[in-house]
């Protein structure tokens, strides 16, 4: 019988999202091993197949040992814009069928059913919205369902790919008592390596040992992990919000002192951000320029203004930002454009710049863009370097 301070709570992940996603546009990479990420010596692996991951392939891999273990595999750069405008048509699916959701990253959702199954059933639930936004997105997606986050989480690693599964009331320590104890979703690398040379391999020895053990191996976050692996956890679903800000970087594959090259990719991202500000119906009042010297040194400088839009706004404010940070004449490794404070809202004219014509220019820009690609049409100091988009994987242009 279930009572009222039980909770059921869902996770949700979409299954090698962006490998699934450039699958959706090309059925030729159905069934083939596929890497998705930088593709240059400072590259890493963004996504990859299950066809990739037989060969011990994972993600955030160097591309290049990736390349070693599986030279036939196919390497895509990615495109983030693609994989965003996705994520946001399955947030939208959820956002209308649920009470409660929380977006924790671009292919992963909590949601809480909490006191629903009195009326409906959870599970049933769960499973009709899985089998809706495999329908309407094309995409595949598993879940769990628990009574709190880390053994959802877990749940949904066991039923991948594709799948779902339940863990009742009652049973979440046993479920977890047999599995590695780095299906914890706070354990790494450094942190498994730790509890090996403890002996500690599976989760139910983690269950079995004292707490006082694990606080003094491991800190403050001993006791967590003893709850976890216990099946314990009382953090809750955080209502979804959408960002207060867009950025992007590029990384570059040579450091470079060329201040007209630094220059051109500034506009590039400059443009990229502000179509789409123009998009989403958001508006920014606050530009902020980074960079990342040779020496790894990182500066970055901030400005606020009227809020806007528009390309012919922005662009000087990037540019001055720039030129006030880079005063060590010493190569820079980085650069980054980011917009804040962003609000919802249609782009304002300047009554003292603008006309009716530049509004228009805008427009015809923006669905020029939209129907044939990003830059189809763009100011000519962008145009060598490369696609107005850049890869959030290594940072590099695409």
């Amino acid at each position: 019988m279930i009572t009222a301070n039980q909770r059921s709570i869902v996770h949700m992940d979409l299954d090698s999202f962006f490998v699934s996603v450039e699958r959706l546009y090309d059925d030729r990479l159905k069934g083939r091993p596929i890497l998705i990420g930088g593709t240059g010596d400072r590259g890493v692996v963004a996504s990859c197949s299950y066809e990739a991951r037989v060969f011990g392939i994972h993600s955030a891999m160097p591309m290049r040992t990736a390349r070693q273990l599986c030279p036939e595999a196919l390497i895509i750069r990615g495109d983030s814009e693609r994989y965003s405008q996705k994520s946001h048509e399955i947030t939208e699916i959820i956002r209308e069928n649920v009470p409660l959701f929380e977006k924790s990253s671009i292919d992963e959702f909590y949601i809480d059913y909490s006191g629903m199954d009195r009326f409906f059933g959870c599970f049933k639930m769960a499973h009709e919205l899985r089998q809706k936004i495999i329908k309407e997105s094309g995409l595949p997606i598993s879940l769990g369902l628990s009574e709190n986050k880390t053994v959802s989480k877990v749940a949904t690693g066991e039923a991948k790919p594709n799948n779902e599964r339940e863990i009742p009331y009652g049973t979440e320590k046993p479920f977890l008592a047999p599995l590695s104890v780095r299906k914890i979703p706070m354990i790494g690398e450094k942190t498994a390596h730790s509890l090996y040379g403890m002996g500690v391999k599976k989760i139910q020895t983690l269950q079995t040992m004292p707490q006082e053990l694990l606080e003094s191996a491991f800190g403050k976050n001993g006791r967590l992990l003893w709850n976890k692996a216990n099946g314990i956890d009382k953090s809750l679903v955080v209502p979804y919000s959408e960002a207060k800000s867009i950025s992007t970087e590029n990384t570059f594959s040579q450091d470079t002192i060329d201040v007209h090259m630094l220059e051109a990719t500034l506009v590039a991202m400059t443009e990229q951000l502000a179509t789409k500000l123009r998009k989403h119906n958001q508006l920014t009042c606050c530009v902020s320029v980074k960079i990342r010297y040779s020496d790894f040194d990182t500066h970055t400088m901030q400005q606020r203004i009227p809020y806007t839009a528009a390309d012919h706004t922005l662009l000087p404010v990037v540019k001055d930002l720039f030129r006030k940070l880079y005063n060590r004449r010493m190569l820079i490794r980085l650069i980054g454009v980011r917009f804040s404070a962003l609000v919802h809202g249609h782009y304002q004219i300047n009554l003292f710049d603008d006309t009716e014509d530049s509004i228009k220019l805008y427009q015809a820009l923006d669905r020029i863009n939209v129907k044939y690609g990003e830059k189809t049409v763009c100011r000519a100091v962008g145009m060598n370097v490369g696609r107005r988009s850049f890869n959030p994987f290594n940072g590099a242009g695409l």
